[in-house]
């Protein structure tokens, strides 16, 4: 942004401190109504003709500014790429708890990769791993969608799951006295 004396052209569109517009004037009649209230002359939209400049106190402007983006950055939520690794021959208990974290990382808003590794002989039998992958992937169904199917990549079966679908709460029961 260009203020007071960086501003170079001839005439600018302005509007006042009050924020009514003034008109197209010169610069420097404009550059002089900003000095006789203590202001300065600001370049709002550089892109028109001729520019659009705002008599303003460009200390405060700047930080208003610095303020907005920081509310809107505090919105945003950046989703991450979370990760989980399988093995085919993975017990019961370690794969709910994998399937828990996973659940937990897509209520969140991330994307969880599901890896799946073949190690020696177990890539004889990548049907085992296929299996596993696809009851991963119906085990967290209420809360995603999938992204990127199965496929095997080398000696590693991939999937990626997003979050989709909001996970629906269960209805709590009425106990009733009697």
């Amino acid at each position: 942004m260009r203020v007071n004396r960086q501003i170079r052209v001839p005439k600018v569109r302005v509007i006042n401190s009050a924020g009514e517009q003034v008109g197209i004037v010169s610069i420097e009649e404009a550059l002089r109504m900003a000095e006789d209230e203590g202001l300065d002359l600001v370049e709002i939209v550089a892109t028109s003709t001729p520019p659009v400049c705002k008599i303003i106190d460009y200390g405060k402007f700047r930080y208003d500014q610095t303020k907005r983006e920081k509310e809107s950055k505090k919105s945003q939520h950046q989703v991450k790429v979370k990760e989980v690794k399988l093995k085919p021959n993975i017990d019961t208990h370690d794969f709910d708890t994998k399937l828990r974290h996973a659940h937990e990382f897509l209520i969140k808003g991330n994307k969880v990769k599901v890896s799946c590794t073949f190690r020696g002989r177990e890539r004889l039998h990548p049907e085992i791993g296929e299996r596993l992958m696809l009851k991963f992937q119906e085990g967290l169904s209420e809360v995603c969608v999938v992204e990127a199917p199965v496929s095997l990549q080398g000696r590693m079966m991939l999937m990626v799951l997003a979050p989709g679908k909001t996970p629906k709460k269960k209805p709590q029961e009425t106990k009733t006295e009697g």
